[in-house]
Formats: C-alpha cells, structure tokens, sequence
C-alpha cells in the first residue's frame, strides 16, 4: 500500500542522516526484538502450539490474548441451515447479518450467532469457505479456505493483533489475520486468503430480497444465548478499545468509529459512517477508479445493547462500482461486483494496524464528493 513506501523512504532519510549509531541502535532492537519472540515462541510451544514459530512476517510480541484459550470461542464445524421461513421465528428485521452469493447459493450468516463462534467452516456452491466475524472490530469477511490445493479448516487461536482476531488452520497450525486474511506465522506465513463477496445487510432486506436463502441455524451444537450480546456497549464511540492496536495515535477519527475501508491496487480509503449517514451518497476515487460509496438505515448495531434486535440504527453501506458485471471481485454489491480489491465496513480498530494515507474525513478534510 502507499503508506508502505512513504515509511520506506522515510526510514531511508534518517539512516542517511543517523550514520554509524543509528545502525548500532537499530541492530540493538532489531536483537532484542528477536530475543524476545524467541522466548514466546517456547511460552507457545507450552501452550500446545505446534506451529512453526521460526517462520513469520511479523515479531511474535505483537500477538497478545484475548482472554479465552485456543477454541474458547469454539468455530463451527458442521453447521446446519434452514429457510427463511424458519429462520423468521427468532430473527427481527433490523438484525444484522452476513449476505454471500456464490456459486449459485446464497446463504445468510446471522451476526447473533457469529458473534458467539467467529468462524464457520462449511461451503457455498462447492467451494469450502469460512465465514468469520470480528466483534472487536466489527469485520465480517467471507474467505475460499483453499490455499496451495489444500482445503483448511480454522478454528480461534485466543490471540489478538491489533484488536483483531488472530484465527489458525488445524492442518499446519499457521496463524492467520483475520483482517485481510494473511498468514503471519507458521508454514504458510506469507500467504494470503481469497476473499468472496459479503455484505451486511438487515435481515428483513435479506428475507425480502432472498427468499430461497440459506441461513445458519441456531442448532450449532453449542449452548449460547444467541440474540445477545456478550459486549454490550462495546461500539460506544466515546469508550477505548479492550485491547490495544497499532496506530492508536492516528486522531484524524476515534478508534471505534465505524468505517467502510476501500482497498484497490495499493491505494486505500476509510470512509465514516458518520459521513454516509450525513451524505447519504458519496463518489470516490480508489486505485484510479470512480465508486460510489451509499448508506441506508435499517440496520442495527450488535455490538450497542445487551439484546442485538434492539441495538440502535447504524445503517448499511455500499460500494458500488458502475459497469462491472463479469471482473473478479472482493465484494458484492446489488449485482454488480466491484474490480479486484478489497471492501469491507468495520470499526477503525479494524484496520489491521495499517495507518490509512487517505481518509475521507468530516468538514474540510472532506475528500469524497456528494452525490
């Protein structure tokens, strides 16, 4: 991303200027940097971890827990859907829930379950997924669980990055970011997770729009009080995050303003919600190309009050891409796929610790264009 090479050549400019103890410095960090995941990886190892420490992207001292152990938080494994019609019982309309169309099926992840399990492994029009949540940053991603002609199964390592989850494939043991989908540490570090197109929408737009639909089932073969919320106020926008995340001196928005991050060809915009519920309608410019960034309310907040159906109304967003009918695509938006990239709404915690270049900002920092 841009912000990668503005930090490259700033690194450059005060090596230039630092001489010989600059280097001294750097090494010292560098080894004690070193030294320190060194000593994780044998407190890991402890744990039952078998994965391959020796192999990361990232310093093993940035992963902190999050409290449960290894599959506290329990990924469902064999998941079981219903209709509409049955799901209708115990959904409310303003219920927010994951929409993916693949393959063609379609299938809806209710938010008051995944906030209780964070991952399903199953498939969709034969391609195995996994569909996962982050409460704590409020992502919802949809990924192809195929990387190098093996089929993954993920489950919850208990560890955060950045106050996001930090998810594990059972077959090799790696850990992977759920934000962005990238392997950090173990055999397939490096790697990245295809994403399929998902949105959140409310569940009376999903029954309407999609009455042949799939949708998860409560009957997961665990005992949670689903249509609660275990984080209550959690998305106050005045509250701190739980856990810390990189970045967290970026005042441009609050940690835990809700956002839509737009990524396309090395360039990235965030766009508030407090904007789009203004506005309505935005045109935007990311990796060259012209979107159409929109709002609707009807949507309630699962992480706002103790009953998710009574959260209140945070709205839906969208991007939609003009003229794109048959381009690979992150995200899905009334038909219409967007060029090959990344969507996704989230709290500004979600952002994977990545300091954002561009961002569309209230008052005169205003980068977007009403529509």
């Amino acid at each position: 991303m841009r912000v990668i090479f503005l930090l490259t050549a700033l690194a450059f400019v005060v090596a230039g200027c630092s001489g010989a103890a600059g280097d001294d410095a750097a090494s010292t960090t560098e080894l004690a940097a070193d030294r320190r995941s060194a000593a994780l990886a044998r407190q890991f190892a402890d744990e039952g971890w078998s994965t391959d420490f020796s192999r990361r992207n990232v310093s093993l001292a940035e992963f902190q827990s999050g409290g449960p152990p290894r599959d506290g938080i329990p990924a469902i494994d064999r998941p079981k859907f219903v209709d509409v019609e049955a799901a209708d019982v115990w959904m409310a309309d303003r219920e927010p829930v994951i929409l993916v169309e693949h393959g063609g099926e379609t299938r809806v992840y209710p938010i008051q379950i995944l906030i209780w399990h964070e991952i399903v492994n199953n498939e969709i029009g034969g391609t195995p997924v996994a569909a996962t949540f982050c409460p704590l940053c409020n992502t919802a991603i949809v990924f192809d669980r195929r990387v190098a002609g093996e089929t993954l199964d993920f489950g919850t390592t208990g560890k955060l990055r950045n106050s996001d989850l930090v998810m594990y494939d059972r077959q090799t043991q790696s850990w992977w970011q759920q934000f962005g989908g990238k392997a950090l540490v173990g055999r397939h570090a490096g790697e990245r997770l295809e994403q399929l197109p998902a949105r959140i929408v409310g569940w009376g737009e999903a029954r309407r729009t999609f009455p042949a639909a799939r949708v998860l089932s409560r009957d997961t073969g665990h005992s949670r009080d689903y249509g609660q919320n275990p984080y209550e106020g959690y998305d106050d926008v005045d509250t701190p995050p739980f856990f810390a995340a990189a970045n967290d001196d970026d005042g441009r928005l609050p940690p835990k303003e809700r956002v839509v991050y737009v990524e396309r060809g090395g360039d990235a915009i965030v766009v508030p919600f407090s904007v789009l519920e203004r506005r309505r309608r935005l045109e935007v410019e990311v990796g060259g190309e012209q979107l159409l960034v929109c709002w609707r309310k009807g949507v309630a907040s699962a992480l706002d009050s103790g009953v998710i159906e009574e959260g209140r109304d945070v709205g839906a967003a969208e991007v939609l891409a003009e003229g794109r009918s048959s381009v690979r695509s992150a995200f899905l938006v009334r038909g219409r796929r967007l060029p090959p990239g990344r969507a996704r709404r989230s709290l500004r915690i979600g952002s994977g610790g990545r300091r954002i270049e561009r961002t569309t900002m209230r008052s005169k920092r205003f980068t977007g264009s009403e529509v």
